[in-house]
């Protein structure tokens, strides 16, 4: 026997990533009411993905995540949203006051804030369970998470010399 034949009119399923303030407004009105088909038509997910948030709510309403978080994993360890909470709000702070945070500043005080955390941590002070590195990959991640758009990145392009850039410009155009 021979491989089957494909179906080209068959498509596959786009995987659609449901953020926690998505599940909690689901919830919502599931509390005042609105049937799961109407859920699934409104939020265009299956019955089945709404079924199971809604066997799950009481863990996910419980978990207290940061914002922008879209699953629930083992792998990602409470103490680390904590961090990311605590984080935004230092960062908010900085910003109301008018001071510009840089991406280097912003890691180095999830640095600090988490070992703040670890030190706070009952009978963890000398643990190393849960090592964080403020890495670029986990600030990429964490700017994705939370909104936040109006950070500085500094380095090679940020120390840049814009009229020098500005004067080659208008120099190699009018050639």
């Amino acid at each position: 026997m021979g491989p089957k034949p494909a179906i080209a009119d068959k498509q596959k399923r786009e995987t659609v990533r449901t953020t926690i303030e998505l599940k909690m407004e689901i919830f919502e009105k599931y509390e005042r009411g609105i049937r799961v088909t109407d859920l699934a038509l409104e939020f265009k997910l299956p019955r089945s993905i709404i079924s199971t948030f809604l066997k799950n709510k009481e863990a996910i309403k419980s978990a207290g995540v940061a914002k922008g978080v879209t699953s629930l994993t083992k792998q990602r360890p409470p103490i680390i949203d904590e961090n990311e909470k605590l984080l935004l709000v230092w960062i908010n702070e900085k910003q109301i006051a008018g001071n510009s945070v840089s991406e280097a500043t912003i890691c180095a005080k999830a640095k600090s804030l988490h070992a703040d955390l670890m030190k706070n941590k009952a009978g963890s002070s000398t643990s190393t369970e849960h090592e964080f590195m403020a890495s670029r990959g986990w600030f990429d991640r964490f700017k994705k998470r939370s909104g936040i758009h109006s950070v500085v990145r500094h380095g090679e392009a940020g120390s840049s010399d814009k009229k020098d850039a500005e004067k080659y410009v208008k120099v190699s155009t009018h050639r």
